[in-house]
């Protein structure tokens, strides 16, 4: 059996950092909640770590698949298992472990199933980490499908305010996507008749017909974007996101939905170059239709987590837009946001459920002037608000700023519509902070905490990090350009 490993396997090594994380958990005493949640949070921080070192040890200079494992598992069905990562996927490793760590922290508080909550939890970003990585579109589609399974039980018996319906939605809907993603992989693989999953061998060009890539694409994206909350195909997003407990919020919003995003990214751009050009308008005039969408139902929403939910749809149509654009400049603006986006809404999500535990209520109108007895738990939700209306100094400003610039470019009407709905996200960015951290302060919440320092830790983090990258975001850029560059001029020539 032919086994490959450039140097450390440290891909391997974080998924069996998150399997063991797992098996430890299962195996411990339930009411051992405190070295359960011990266990999550050290285990969590490896992973962060191992992530962290991926990032920084990534040769910039060389670019190209780096941190190669490959192991031959089912040689008569041309199986691998098969990791590596590029400018591409790199950022997003960096993403699950920031968001991985800090949602373990977020619910350090948690009282209820303690054990089972976060053993699925574990599994959920096994499958995350396991997606990103992997370069076998087998193990692609079976990453994907380990990272959905985990949220019907993590919403249906934590989460609240219609969990049941939100989890059966969630479930049904990313099935769906995973209906549309099966048959168009093993269409490639039987279609390029190198009988193998091995998505380096299916990119060489010739491999693929520019027919067979037209036909397969179109699944592709919409398998993906399904999960990547594509209007129309994005309602299920906002109902699993009031619906979710606060960690797994984050880690949905924060990361499940780049999964989509990455999918469409990883299996039908690079595989399909010539489905991405001819489908690219269309991808365009969806994104734009989300962008706008998902600013004016944000406008009219009540309920702090649907405000994150609909904006969460509008950001991920920038990402959209910025694939759709078929330019380097549009996939470095994509990739930026991905990341952006990700550390934005867990923030963003992370401060809501401190707010949630202590007035038992996402409700604007049932709030106000929190600011007054919550003065370090509102700067949180504060600084990630400015964030998500793409205010300069934070990472969010540079995504959006990129993907713009090129649609501007290639699709001005969508460019167009994408500013105008971006002022509407800040408008109601604006309004939300007014109300609930600002004016009368209600009587029933005078005399709830603030947030402690230990409490504030997975806060802090992730509002440093998007102060860190948005007055530094070349050490995102230079790593995504290792990858979007050579690819588009690959595609040129």
């Amino acid at each position: 059996m032919p086994i490959t490993f450039a140097g450390l396997p440290i891909l391997s090594l974080i998924l069996a950092t998150c399997v063991a994380g797992l098996l430890i958990i299962v195996l411990l005493p339930d009411e051992r909640e405190d070295l359960i949640k011990g266990v999550s949070a050290g285990l969590s921080g490896v992973t962060l770590l191992l992530s962290l070192y991926l990032f920084m040890a990534y040769d910039r200079g060389l670019g190209g698949l780096q941190f190669v494992e490959r192991v031959a598992w089912i040689p008569s069905l041309g199986i691998q298992y098969f990791n590596g990562v590029d400018g591409f996927s790199l950022p997003n490793l960096l993403l699950t472990g920031i968001v991985f760590f800090t949602g373990v922290l977020t619910m350090w508080e948690l009282r209820t199933r303690v054990k089972e909550f976060f053993a699925l939890y574990f599994l959920l970003v096994t499958g995350v980490f396991g997606l990103f990585m992997s370069l076998d579109l087998f193990f692609i589609f079976v990453w994907y499908d380990v990272s959905l399974f985990p949220m019907y039980l993590l919403i249906a018996v934590w989460g609240t305010t219609r969990k049941e319906y939100g989890a059966m939605k969630l479930t049904l809907y990313l099935l769906a996507g995973s209906a549309l993603i099966l048959p168009a992989i093993i269409y490639l693989y039987a279609g390029s008749g190198l009988r193998t999953f091995d998505l380096v061998a299916l990119m060489q060009p010739g491999v693929l017909s520019a027919e067979q890539q037209r036909f397969a694409f179109l699944p592709i994206f919409l398998g993906f974007g399904i999960l990547a909350a594509v209007w129309p195909f994005h309602t299920w997003s906002p109902v699993g996101h009031v619906a979710a407990p606060h960690a797994v919020s984050m880690v949905h919003a924060g990361v499940l939905m780049k999964i989509g995003a990455f999918g469409v990214l990883r299996v039908g751009i690079m595989l399909c170059p010539e489905g991405w050009r001819h489908w690219a308008e269309l991808m365009s005039i969806l994104a734009a239709i989300g962008i706008v969408y998902g600013a004016l139902a944000g406008l009219r929403q009540t309920d702090l987590k649907y405000v994150i939910g609909y904006s969460s749809v509008s950001h991920m149509g920038i990402v959209g837009l910025g694939l759709a654009t078929v330019t380097a400049e549009g996939l470095n603006g994509a990739v930026f946001q991905m990341f952006a986006h990700g550390i934005m809404t867990a923030l963003l999500f992370s401060s809501v459920g401190y707010i949630y535990d202590r007035t038992h209520t996402k409700l604007i109108p049932e709030l106000g002037g929190l600011s007054q007895t919550m003065p370090v738990a509102s700067t949180y939700f504060i600084l990630a608000a400015l964030a998500g209306m793409g205010v300069p100094g934070f990472a969010s400003f540079w995504g959006e700023l990129t993907v713009i610039i090129a649609a501007f470019r290639i699709y001005p009407v969508q460019g167009t519509a994408s500013v105008l709905a971006l002022v509407v996200t800040a408008l109601f960015m604006l309004r939300v902070i007014q109300r609930t951290f600002y004016g009368p302060a209600s009587p029933r919440y005078a005399g709830l905490p603030d947030i402690s320092p230990l409490q504030g830790m997975p806060r802090l983090i992730l509002a440093l990090v998007l102060i860190i990258f948005g007055f530094f975001p070349g050490i995102i850029f230079d790593v995504v350009q290792t990858a979007s560059i050579p690819f588009m001029s690959g595609l040129a020539q």
